[in-house]
């Protein structure tokens, strides 16, 4: 019996612009809501933005994992996150200035979402399609509070060999390049996967009873808490491998269309 679904946003359950149908999210919803099911995104985008992307009304019943899963939002509340410390975020940072001037380097607090003023205008509308509060400073040296995650933004697409260089903070936080154009950065040992355990615990919602969307190599492990898990065609190679099953692509509207199959199949 399902009684949880969580799905990844952008190359996942939204399309190739950044949107989703919401005349068939209704009618699912509609479907979930009869049969108690909980929905979750479970993104890298800023849990207002995802608030933004769905709306006041359609996003009241949400539990949203944004901000790469390290925080759980549900009706205008946080019920939980998990910080990365300020001086070992702020170290990371540095290394991150050093390896290359040629990306944007978001740095993720609880109030914002920080990049520095040179950043180039074409770069900062990426960010702001990720984030609802966005701050502007001249220096990342400026940030005092600890880090809900750090995140780079490469449009040369090098982020599998940049990824390779911060090596050495393995042990002090969860680093993944989600593809070429992105790495995010988290607590040590926080990701998709950990946080969906907590909101399990929260909700009192096995892996047994849980289906899940992704398409990136940063939804490894939240499919792995899932036994209905399903890549999309667009995914990786990586996440149609462990995926129990492959749907149609983002493009198809293919996670809305699954899920109104799957629990009609429970009915």
């Amino acid at each position: 019996m399902i009684k949880l679904i969580l799905t990844d946003l952008d190359g996942t359950f939204l399309n190739s612009k950044g949107e989703f149908d919401k005349k068939l999210y209704t009618e699912v919803k509609a479907l979930m809501d009869e049969q108690q099911i909980f929905f979750a995104p479970c993104t890298g985008k800023q849990c207002e933005r995802v608030e933004e992307l769905f709306g006041p009304e359609l996003s009241q019943d949400l539990w949203i994992l944004g901000d790469s899963a390290t925080r759980i939002k549900h009706q205008d509340e946080y019920v939980y996150e998990s910080l990365l410390p300020n001086k070992v975020g702020t170290e990371i940072l540095q290394k991150l200035e050093e390896i290359s001037d040629e990306y944007t380097i978001i740095a993720c607090t609880p109030s914002a979402a920080i990049i520095k003023n040179t950043v180039p205008e074409e770069e900062a509308k990426v960010v702001r399609r990720s984030y609802a509060r966005v701050k502007t400073v001249e220096s990342l040296k400026e940030i005092t509070e600890d880090f809900v995650k750090i995140t780079v933004f490469d449009p040369q697409k090098k982020c599998f060999e940049h990824v390779k260089q911060l090596e050495e903070f393995k042990q002090q936080a969860y680093i993944v390049a989600s593809e070429a154009a992105w790495i995010d950065i988290s607590n040590h040992n926080v990701h998709k996967g950990t946080t969906v355990a907590e909101l399990q615990k929260i909700l009192n919602v096995t892996p047994e009873e849980t289906m899940a969307f992704g398409d990136g190599l940063n939804d490894i492990e939240l499919l792995e808490r899932a036994a209905y898990s399903f890549a999309m065609s667009n995914a990786f190679e990586q996440i149609k491998e462990v995926a129990q099953f492959v749907t149609k692509s983002n493009d198809e509207n293919a996670v809305l269309h699954t899920i109104k199959k799957m629990i009609a199949l429970q009915a």
